[in-house]
């Protein structure tokens, strides 16, 4: 008896089915920062100069392959550049500083109270109205960081990492709402490409300022960081928003802090506990409840 050809609705679910597995496969590649990040013992601006550097060229490839203009509009747009590469910048250096003073569990959700961050940045640049709901989801976020660290000792190693993880996040809302109003106009891997390029530059003076000495033995991890982590995870994930809105991206992306915890268990042997399980949790659903808020 011969196959029936598949109806439209069965295509169009497994084209989504696709684009679904596509976006967490590149959130799996992205989570992978965090155990990198941890385990790479090089100064953190060493570590993000080559990140970027090695990225770079990958990134130019694929934007050469796809012709994919590299064609800066004004000197207007060069400044903002400019600007949301350095809080790129400083948002990859204050990560993994976070990275390896704590742990993966504890940086990776840190970082993750940008979300909410950006929500309550936002009004400052542009017209949207202050959402007051976001005072109770800021609560939870300032709940579960309490929950990640209940003693406020600034000599301790968990909550130093707690502190440079959410100046990382901050780092990142800017540069997202930064870049946010030229996503219209520039291709997303031209972007990530101009951020590169900007940060490889400013980046530069690192390798003369910090020990270097031992590059030769990090330089796989640095590749893999280069490679996987940032070319094709990033590029995929940008990919991607061509077939989602961002706020579904948003809920799939926030199984980073949740794939980044299972790689560290299994590659760096880190168990969290149940303070990091429990203060997770709500950090989580911060950002969970905004993206769906988001599509109404």
């Amino acid at each position: 008896m011969p196959l029936l050809p598949l109806t439209q609705p069965t295509k169009v679910k497994d084209q989504h089915l696709k684009h679904v597995l596509a976006l967490t496969f590149a959130t799996l590649l992205i989570s992978t920062s965090g155990s990198l990040g941890r385990y790479i013992s090089m100064p953190a601006p060493v570590t993000i100069w080559w990140r970027s550097f090695l990225a770079l060229f990958l990134l130019l490839g694929y934007c050469k392959y796809k012709n994919i203009t590299l064609k800066i509009n004004s000197k207007r747009d060069l400044g903002a550049f400019v600007l949301s590469a350095l809080f790129m910048a400083s948002h990859w250096i204050t990560y993994f500083i976070a990275l390896q003073l704590s742990s993966v569990a504890i940086g990776m959700l840190a970082l993750f109270t940008f979300p909410i961050m950006t929500a309550f940045l936002e009004p400052l640049f542009s017209k949207s109205k202050f959402d007051y709901m976001h005072l109770l989801l800021g609560a939870m976020v300032l709940l579960g960081i309490y929950i990640l660290s209940p003693e406020l000792d600034f000599q301790n190693d968990s909550v130093k990492g707690i502190l440079f993880g959410l100046f990382s996040a901050f780092c990142y809302a800017m540069r997202i709402l930064i870049l946010k109003q030229y996503v219209t106009s520039y291709h997303g891997s031209s972007l990530m490409f101009f951020q590169l390029l900007i940060i490889s530059i400013i980046l530069l003076p690192a390798l003369l300022l910090f020990d270097t000495s031992n590059i030769s033995t990090q330089f796989p991890y640095v590749i893999i960081l280069a490679l996987v982590t940032t070319a094709i995870g990033h590029t995929l994930f940008i990919q991607s928003l061509n077939h989602f809105k961002v706020s579904t991206a948003s809920i799939i992306g926030s199984t980073q802090p949740i794939f980044g915890i299972i790689i560290a268990f299994f590659f760096l042997n880190e168990i969290p506990t149940w303070n990091t399980f429990f203060g997770g949790m709500l950090i989580l659903s911060t950002v969970v409840i905004e993206s769906l808020r988001s599509r109404k």
